[in-house]
């Protein structure tokens, strides 16, 4: 059974790792490309796009793909959308594997927006001295603040303009509570701004953020199309692919 993982997320990794293991299973996994340095998964890797939702379907019919797991990030929107897109024209299986968000926990002061636009505007009134954990993608919506001072934390450096004032982290997680604690008070963060990303990887920032008493500006998650299978979890969504590889062969048999 041929499966197209798509994504660069930690789940994806752990997916393919254990699909790979398994007999009868053949593993591609697909990323977008926008990080230099990628954390690659075991089996086959394609890295760069397909030319949108019609040469997703052409890319899964050409190259044999019996399912698709949609295991992107959680903001990658567009490619969601051509995964659901591509699936429905091509008639092949779609697994959405989904992280949950973040819960709001006791202590939390966190200011809920929409988009970069708002958390952009929204940390004009909150603090001077500002912690950015968006990734490289959407810094230049910060780029017209002069008012405040921001620590950007990326894995590669931001493209477009930026902030006047600022000083850049390049890091990749995960990283600890302690550490996150230290930048924060070593730069004299004031408040944090992060995307809903969900997941372990990345939320020391929020408990780092509690201990401290600042606030935080989350960014809601995008709009998804909707998904048929939607899991949460690796697991769950290696049950899904094990269930219909047992379909596809009884299919096959008849």
């Amino acid at each position: 059974m041929r499966i197209l993982i798509l994504g660069g997320t930690r789940e994806a990794r752990e997916l393919a790792h254990i699909a790979s293991g398994e007999r009868g299973f053949e593993i591609v996994s697909s990323l977008a490309g926008r990080v230099r340095t990628p954390l690659l998964p075991e089996g086959a890797v394609r890295i760069g796009g397909f030319g949108g939702a019609e040469g997703l379907r052409d890319w899964v019919v050409a190259n044999g793909i019996d399912a698709v797991v949609d295991a992107t990030h959680p903001f990658a929107a567009a490619i969601s959308a051509n995964a659901a897109a591509a699936v429905r024209d091509s008639g092949v299986p779609l697994v959405c594997l989904r992280r949950p968000s973040w819960s709001r926990q006791m202590g939390d002061r966190w200011v809920r927006v929409p988009d970069l636009a708002a958390a952009a505007q929204a940390v004009t009134t909150l603090g001077e001295r500002v912690f950015l954990t968006i990734g490289r993608q959407g810094v230049r919506a910060f780029a017209g603040l002069g008012g405040q001072w921001f620590l950007i934390r990326a894995i590669d450096p931001p493209e477009g303009p930026l902030p006047p004032n600022h000083e850049m982290l390049l890091a990749r997680g995960p990283f600890t509570v302690e550490g996150e604690s230290r930048l924060i008070a070593q730069h004299r963060i004031d408040v944090l701004v992060s995307k809903d990303s969900g997941g372990d990887q990345t939320d020391a920032k929020l408990i780092a953020a509690r201990a401290a008493g600042i606030p935080v500006v989350v960014i809601d998650r995008p709009e998804f199309p909707e998904c048929a299978v939607l899991v949460e979890t690796v697991a769950q969504a290696w049950d899904w692919l094990r269930a219909a590889a047992v379909a596809a062969s009884g299919e096959r048999r008849e």
